[in-house]
């Protein structure tokens, strides 16, 4: 059974949220997302709460489902409501970057500067070397964040490239020259 199923999902204050069919629309101070619900799984939005079950609790499937759809539910409510962030760290000896409205262009190295569109929905900041990703969308700002990285992976011998901010990269000795 779903440990985590059975604790109801708190609205804060300021955020309200509406099942119409199957679809579960959560609004709060930070904006609005929806998510399609599935069949196996029933949403009850009550007073200040979702609450989110399965009819078979013995079903593997639906257990399953109802896990992911509480977590689902749970990561929407805190994201209108508080919102997630990402943040990047660039190393190197001239890498940089720099944001113009949504054109996020980096220096890495290569023979041309990299430039990465975020998307709508995604706000971004440059801060040094620190870059941070915001936005309601907890996948969302995730992918956007591993995409960014993706331009640049970390190599392990002097640790450049772009790692998050809590990353920590195992580094290699390098050759060591014969006597």
């Amino acid at each position: 059974m779903s440990r985590l199923g059975k604790i109801p999902v708190v609205l804060p204050a300021g955020t309200s949220a509406v099942l119409n069919k199957n679809v579960l629309s959560v609004t709060g101070p930070k904006g609005k997302l929806e998510q399609a619900i599935h069949q196996l799984v029933n949403v009850v939005v009550e007073e200040g709460q979702i609450l989110v079950s399965v009819n078979d609790k013995e079903d593997r499937q639906q257990r399953a489902f109802w896990g992911l759809f509480h977590k689902l539910v749970s990561n929407m409510v805190i994201g209108v409501s508080q919102g997630y962030e990402k943040k990047l760290e660039i190393n190197g000896v001239g890498y940089r970057a720099s944001l113009s409205g949504q054109k996020l262009t980096m220096n890495l190295g290569f023979s041309h500067p990299v430039d990465f569109i975020l998307p709508e929905g995604i706000k971004g900041q440059v801060e040094g070397n620190v870059i941070t990703v915001a936005g309601i969308d907890k996948q969302l700002v995730g992918e956007i964040a591993a995409q960014i990285r993706r331009k640049k992976k970390p190599e392990p011998y002097k640790g450049k490239g772009i790692k998050y901010i809590d990353e920590v990269i195992r580094r290699k000795a390098g050759k060591t020259s014969a006597k």
